[in-house]
């Protein structure tokens, strides 16, 4: 008889982690400049959790893209900017907790990723909030070769053939990688980045008129996600 209840309670369980390999999490960044449709890595668990715990909580909405910078990205998130006045510095609300880094090497800073921000804190923990989505800029070998370099310096990760090629043709900004945690990536909507990073800013590279955001998220068919954005799992 115990035997046969165990069997039963499986069930369940297996059907739901089944249901969960068939769908993913897509995330509908909206701006007025337009909507961004996301999806976040499972290679980066602890950050995919937190992200949709927070677009669940609707903690993302009205906050503000607070700085954006041409042809490197657009960051929000920070809490702080909810009721901000026009003139306020923004930049170090959180939510009271880091994420620790993950670092994949197969996830590179290429036009569209999302990543985590973070302080200059030494084991490179992101925040628990805050992100940023890659402009970047298209690479030409002399340029390249100089942001090789930096990564070097910066002891973060050297891309690999396949990855340098995207920078010298999507584009992308690959100083960061291997010291910043990409979590997901834009499959719809990169002209909206465009559009943000391109606005009229303060020395403080904060948008002259707000950029406001609301999220909202939803589990679909990984089918019909490629089916209807293109990106393939």
């Amino acid at each position: 008889m115990k035997k046969i209840l165990l069997l039963f309670l499986l069930v369940p369980v297996l059907s739901i982690a089944q249901n969960r390999k068939k769908k993913d999490y897509l995330v509908s960044l909206n701006t007025q400049f337009g909507v961004m449709r996301l999806v976040l890595y499972d290679q980066t668990p602890k950050h995919k959790e937190n992200f949709i715990k927070l677009v669940n909580q609707k903690f993302y909405d009205s906050l503000l893209f607070h700085r954006i910078i041409p042809l490197f990205m657009i960051q929000g998130g920070d809490p702080n900017s909810r009721k901000a006045q026009a003139d306020q510095p923004l930049g170090n609300g959180d939510v009271g907790y880091t994420i620790p880094a993950e670092f994949v090497p197969a996830l590179f800073h290429k036009k569209g990723a999302l990543s985590a921000a973070r302080d200059n804190n030494p084991e490179k923990a992101s925040s628990g909030c805050q992100f940023y989505i890659v402009q970047g800029r298209v690479w030409d070998d002399e340029e390249y070769q100089k942001q090789i370099k930096r990564i070097e310096t910066m002891k973060g990760h050297l891309p690999t053939e396949e990855q340098k090629q995207v920078y010298k043709t999507l584009g992308g900004a690959p100083h960061l990688d291997g010291n910043y945690t990409v979590f997901g990536e834009v499959i719809n909507g990169l002209a909206v980045v465009d559009s943000i990073a391109k606005q009229p800013r303060n020395e403080m590279n904060r948008p002259e008129k707000n950029v406001r955001m609301t999220m909202t998220g939803e589990w679909i068919k990984k089918k019909k996600i490629t089916k209807k954005y293109g990106y393939t799992f």
